[in-house]
């Protein structure tokens, strides 16, 4: 059994009595899943991997006027248990040369960050990171966002970021490499 409290002051969800997922947050994922595959935001394609509801596959198309147009990239989007408290995963299983993608292809931004503040990280406010009230479809558009705009500011490939700031030419073959490989 489970009870769920949302409290704006937190902004976030409790949820007490038992372990797993709750029929909430199933329920949530079901009718998100249900509203990408109606209508997705243009270029974005999404179905759950292999009939697991907390595990999506998702396709994007690099966006046009951006380094990773016309580019083919397929990732993942892992939801966890006490979702939407915590933010889903995203993580590309196409290759992605780019600052805020890890090399093992986990997406490092903000809104996929957990509530709240981050002591180690001041320059990130709360606001910037996940909240309850957030989609999938809120998550997709902001890595879409990141594809036009790499915030070398906060990088999770040093060695991309650095090659953005000092290799801008060196850079741009390495994405459009990517972007070809996508295509294979």
């Amino acid at each position: 059994m489970y009870l769920l409290l949302y409290s704006p002051q937190q902004r976030f969800f409790f949820s007490f009595i038992g372990a797993g997922p709750s029929t909430y947050t199933t329920q949530l994922i079901k009718r998100q899943l249900t509203d990408m595959m109606k209508a997705p935001p243009e270029g974005i394609s999404v179905g759950p991997k292999d009939d697991n509801l907390f595990l999506w596959e998702v396709l994007m198309v690099g966006p046009p006027g951006t380094l990773y147009e016309g580019g083919f990239f397929k990732a993942t989007l892992k939801f966890p248990d006490d979702f939407p408290n915590s933010p889903p995963e995203m993580r590309f299983s196409s290759e992605m040369w780019h600052p805020n993608v890890y090399p093992d292809g986990k997406v490092c931004i903000s809104i996929l960050h957990p509530p709240g503040t981050d002591r180690y990280n001041l320059q990130e406010s709360a606001d910037e990171r996940w909240r309850p009230i957030l989609g999938v479809e809120q998550v997709l558009i902001s890595v879409l966002s990141l594809l036009n705009e790499p915030n070398g500011d906060s990088p999770a490939n040093i060695d991309a970021s650095k090659m953005m700031r000092e290799d801008k030419k060196e850079f741009r073959r390495r994405v459009r490499k990517t972007v070809e490989k996508s295509l294979e």
